[in-house]
Parts: structure tokens; C-alpha cells; sequence
């Protein structure tokens, strides 16, 4: 299916903004936000606390835990609903056990994005944590890698895919290395779940992978996914307890339950995953390739026409197959926060980031975008 010319934003709620900050946050569909009125409508009227409406609860989740696992390609009873990626690396970050000869390998933060960095910064007063080495785009030297990785490594912990460039680490020549070492290995997939195609992520071999709904694949805000690999799950202490997720035999014996379970204390924010997967069916009825295509066609044209404009420096890997959608820039003598916000009042949204300390312009096109926003945007760019 060639989605270039289908207009998308009929689908969306939207105010004549070119929105380009789908990398923070994305678009929502008119059908995913009455999916979610319908849940509310329906789930009150059952009687919240009644039979039926639990009846109606479990139902609900058991579809919604499969389509997400379908998703990603895992089982079920390995997806945990969380509110954000953030919440998934501090799961693993607080529920790894650890010694004082224990270290853990990380990207340091020159690159990595804050939740996947002050997580583990915060375990290095009783760890030692070994930082890669990372060029401009934020690539490493795999050989490095290996070298850093010993006895005591109790978790490699790498993005997916760059917040700011939109690199792609080689996940899964890592995953294979970490596995025969029996290694753990968590993975921040933030950045490409919804954007990267019809991708199987058990090849990246982690143990445990953290994203949210918000972003690519167009959910509500307050949606997160923590993949537990079911054999990994022994591996964490869950960082909260309560009675949806243990049992107490007798005064002195406490059992977690099994996963999901073990990880998901208290109530979860269901309306918010009904949402989510109205959002996730609306998006494979177009598939996932063909999303994928069109973003990179989208960001190849961006990238394609700020080059020809004096002053402008692009960031991120030339080439398309190592780098997602994303297009960071920066203009020689411009505030990139003044940019946006000149931008914005233009009805334009794209957003600030950072390479190491120096601020850069990102835009982040998704498949409801079309040529001749990205051609605005540009022309616009032109006349600053």
C-alpha cells in the first residue's frame, strides 16, 4: 500500500499545525480517543466494582496483552503494562541484584536519553558503571564492548534507537554476544516500536525491553510496556508489592505471582490501553512497512532539502539504513529554542534536543505527514 497520497489528517484531531515532534509525543485518532469514551461509557454502566464489569476488565486485557505482544513478537504473559518507558528501565535498574563487585555497561549520557541514563547513574555509588565510547552520531566500537563485559556485569543497557540523531545501535549483533556470556541485557525501544516496520524484536535477544504508547504508535499519554522475557523474570525483584501481585502463604511467606502479575501492583491506567490499542489496530490496518516507508521518504526529502540551504548542519548517519526518521539540524547563529518557538507561532512543531551539551533542532515526521507539509517547513526554515 503507497501511502503518499492519503490524507491522514481527517483521522486526527488538529488545529492547521504541521506537528514534526512525533520522537516526544505523537497525534492520537478521533477512533482511538471514542474507543476509550466507549471503555469509560461502558465499564461505569456495568457497575465498576460488579461481576460483569470484571467480567468485561479481563476481557479487555487479555486482547490488548495480545495485540501487543503480536506487536513485538513475544508471548502474552510477558508484557506488563507500566505508565512510561521510564518506568521499565527502572524496573530492571531496581530489581537486579547487585554486589560491590558488580558493574553494569552502559552509553554514558553524551548520547543516551535521561531515563536510560540517570537510572543507572543513580546505582553507581554501590556499582561501577562502565561507560562506551560514542562518536558524533553515537555509535561504539563493538570490540570495546567486549572488553568492558566480564564475570561481573549484571547488564548491558543500550537505546535502540538515538533520541537526538536517530542512529540505530546493532542490537542484535549485541544481543547475540550478551547471550552466549549470559549477560542480561536491557533495551530502550522508545524510538522505534510503531516507526521501524514489521520488525521481530525477539532478535535483539534482551531480556527485558522498555516503550510507551505516546510516541510512534500514536497512543494516550500515561500508556508504557515492559517486556519481561518470561525466563528473565526471576531476575528482578519487582520495586513495588501488593496484593495483585503476591500472596502470603502464612504469617512469614510472601510468593510473587507469576508475570505479569509479579510487576504489576495496584490498578493500571486501562482506559489509557484501550486507547492504545485502537491506536495499534488503526495503524496495521496500513501496515507497518508501509509506515515505515513513508516515514523515511518523509525524513529523506527533510534532509534532502535543508542540505541545499547555507548554514545548516544535519546530524544523524547518512545512510537511511542506519538511522530512523528523525532529522536533527542545527542553523549557524540560531537559538535553537528561539527556532522553534519562531516555528510554532508559523504553526509549526518540531523540538529542541541535545548532542552531548550542544542544543539542536529535531523534527520527527510521522506517516500522517505529507510532501507538501515537509516543503513548507522548509521554505519556512528558509526565511529565518
Amino acid at each position: 500500500m503507497n501511502l503518499d497520497s492519503t490524507d491522514f489528517m481527517q483521522d486526527f484531531p488538529q488545529d492547521g499545525k504541521i506537528y514534526l515532534n512525533n520522537a516526544s509525543v505523537s497525534l492520537m485518532p478521533f477512533l482511538s480517543i471514542e474507543a476509550m469514551k466507549n471503555f469509560l461509557v461502558n465499564y461505569s454502566a456495568k457497575g465498576p466494582d460488579s461481576i460483569d464489569s470484571d467480567v468485561f476488565l479481563k476481557e479487555k486485557l487479555i486482547r490488548i496483552r495480545r495485540t501487543i505482544s503480536n506487536l513485538i513478537h513475544c508471548r502474552p504473559e510477558e508484557i506488563v503494562f507500566t505508565q512510561s518507558t521510564t518506568d521499565g528501565v527502572n524496573m530492571v535498574a531496581t530489581g537486579l541484584s547487585f554486589d560491590s563487585k558488580s558493574n553494569v555497561v552502559i552509553r554514558g549520557m553524551a548520547h543516551e536519553h535521561h531515563a536510560n541514563y540517570y537510572p543507572w547513574l543513580r546505582l553507581s555509588q554501590k556499582l561501577s558503571l562502565k561507560s562506551l565510547k560514542t562518536d558524533l552520531n553515537g555509535f561504539f566500537d563493538i570490540k570495546e564492548l567486549h572488553n568492558l563485559v566480564d564475570k561481573n556485569t549484571k547488564c548491558v543497557a543500550l537505546s535502540h534507537a538515538l533520541y537526538n540523531t536517530g542512529a540505530i545501535l546493532p542490537v542484535e549483533e549485541i544481543g547475540e554476544y550478551l547471550e552466549k556470556n549470559n549477560v542480561p541485557y536491557f533495551i530502550d525501544t522508545a524510538q522505534t516500536v510503531g516507526c521501524f516496520g514489521e520488525y521481530d524484536f525477539k532478535k535483539t535477544k534482551s531480556n527485558f525491553m522498555s516503550f510507551n504508547g505516546s510516541k510512534w504508535l500514536c497512543g494516550p499519554m500515561g500508556t508504557g510496556i515492559f517486556y519481561c522475557k518470561k525466563e528473565s523474570s526471576k531476575l528482578l525483584e519487582p520495586s513495588s508489592i501488593g496484593g495483585e501481585s503476591a500472596m502470603v502463604y502464612d504469617e512469614t511467606n510472601l510468593v510473587y505471582k507469576d508475570i505479569p502479575d509479579k510487576f504489576q501492583t495496584g490498578f493500571r491506567n486501562y482506559v489509557g490501553f484501550v486507547g492504545l490499542e485502537a491506536s495499534i489496530n488503526y495503524m496495521l490496518q496500513f501496515g507497518l512497512n508501509n509506515i515505515h516507508s513513508k516515514i523515511m521518504k518523509l525524513s529523506n526529502q527533510m534532509r534532502e532539502e535543508l542540505s541545499k540551504i547555507s548554514g545548516i548542519t544535519l546530524f544523524g548517519p547518512e545512510e537511511q539504513s542506519k538511522r530512523t526518521g528523525i532529522v536533527s539540524f542545527s542553523i549557524d547563529g540560531q537559538e535553537p529554542q528561539k527556532i522553534v518557538e519562531l516555528l510554532e507561532k508559523k504553526k509549526i512543531v518540531i523540538a529542541v534536543r541535545e548532542i552531548v551539551d550542544k542544543k539542536i533542532l529535531r523534527a520527527s515526521p510521522h506517516f500522517f505527514n505529507s510532501e507538501e507539509e515537509i516543503q513548507k517547513v522548509v521554505d519556512e526554515i528558509r526565511k529565518l
